[in-house]
C-alpha cells in the first residue's frame, strides 16, 4: 500500500504551520467536564500542578489548563503554530520541541498533556520520554475531540469526507490517512467511521510502544453551536484538507455548505463531540 507524499505523515504534521490563524479561530475548544474527568482519572488536582502541554499548537488546551490553576509550560514543534501561540498568549512559557525528544528535565512534571497531538508522535519514543519527564505518580493524559458518529448528519458528513479522499487518492488496496483523531486504514469494505470511534482509538493509542502502560479512559460528550462558515473552516483546518490543495478543498467545502444549509436552514450548526481522554500514571 502506498501513500502519496502529499499525504505523508510528515507533510501533514507540518501543514498546520501555514494555517495557524485559521486553526486558532475555528477549532473547537474543550468542556470543563473534560478537566474534571482528567483530575478524577489522575487522582490529583490540576491546580498548583506542574503541567507540560505537548503539541500545544495555538494554545487552545494550554489556556484552559492555565485557567484551572495549573503551572503550565507549552511545547510546540511548529514555527507557525508557535508564533500564533506567542502572539495570543505572551505570558505563558513556550519552548520548541517534540514529544519524541522533550526538551525538559527528568522528573520535572506532574502532568504531561497531549490535546489532539499524541498521534503525531512515535510511541516507541514519546512514551518513554513522557515517563522520563513525569515525577513518580505523575499522569500522562491524552485527549481528542472525536465526532459523535451516532448523530446522523455527522455520520453522513464523515462518510462524504471518507469518500472524497478515496476518490482523490485511491490505492489498489485502500487508503491510509492520518486524521486529527488518529491513524486509520480504510478498504473498500471498511469506512473510517469505526477507526475514529473512541473505543478503537483507546485501544491503539500506545501501539508501537515498548510496553503499553496500564491506563484508563473515559468519554465526555459536549457540543457547540457555530455558524456554518465556522464549521466549514474547522473542517478545512484539518491536515488532510490543508495538504489536499485549495482548489479541491474549496470544491468540497462549497458542496458541503449547500448540504449543511439543507439540514440547518438558520445557518447555525450544532457540532457534537465525544472527547476521548486517556490517562496513564507513572509508578
Amino acid at each position: 500500500m502506498t501513500t502519496h507524499p502529499r499525504f505523508s505523515h510528515t507533510t501533514r504534521a507540518h501543514s498546520f504551520n501555514t494555517a495557524a490563524a485559521q486553526y486558532a479561530a475555528n477549532r473547537p475548544s474543550y468542556p470543563p467536564a473534560l478537566f474534571t474527568t482528567l483530575e478524577d482519572l489522575a487522582a490529583r488536582p490540576l491546580k498548583g500542578a506542574k503541567v507540560i502541554d505537548v503539541g500545544a499548537g495555538t494554545g487552545i488546551s494550554t489556556t484552559l489548563l492555565h485557567a484551572r490553576g495549573a503551572d503550565v509550560i507549552a511545547v510546540e514543534p511548529g514555527a507557525g503554530m508557535a508564533a500564533e501561540f506567542r502572539r495570543a498568549h505572551p505570558d505563558i512559557p513556550l519552548v520548541r520541541g517534540t514529544g519524541d525528544t522533550l526538551p525538559l528535565a527528568t522528573a520535572s512534571a506532574d502532568f504531561l498533556t497531549y490535546a489532539q497531538s499524541w498521534h503525531w508522535t512515535n510511541p516507541a519514543h514519546s512514551l518513554p520520554e513522557a515517563f522520563r519527564v513525569l515525577r513518580p505518580g505523575g499522569a500522562l493524559a491524552l485527549w481528542w475531540n472525536t465526532s459523535a458518529l451516532d448523530v446522523p448528519w455527522i455520520a453522513a458528513q464523515a462518510q462524504r469526507i471518507d469518500q472524497y479522499f478515496e476518490d482523490a487518492h485511491p490505492t489498489e488496496e485502500g487508503t491510509t490517512t492520518k486524521t486529527e483523531e488518529g491513524t486509520a486504514t480504510k478498504t473498500k469494505k471498511d469506512t473510517e467511521s469505526h477507526q475514529r470511534a473512541p473505543g478503537f482509538l483507546a485501544e491503539r493509542a500506545f501501539k508501537g510502544a515498548p510496553e503499553p502502560p496500564p491506563h484508563t479512559h473515559r468519554v465526555v460528550r459536549w457540543s457547540r453551536h457555530v455558524p456554518v462558515d465556522t464549521h466549514l473552516a474547522n473542517i478545512g483546518s484539518h491536515s488532510a484538507f490543508l495538504v489536499l490543495g485549495k482548489e479541491d478543498t474549496d470544491a468540497f467545502l462549497a458542496e458541503e455548505r449547500t448540504r449543511l444549509l439543507e439540514t440547518f436552514p438558520d445557518g447555525r450548526v450544532e457540532e457534537v463531540y465525544d472527547v476521548l481522554v486517556i490517562v496513564a500514571t507513572r509508578s
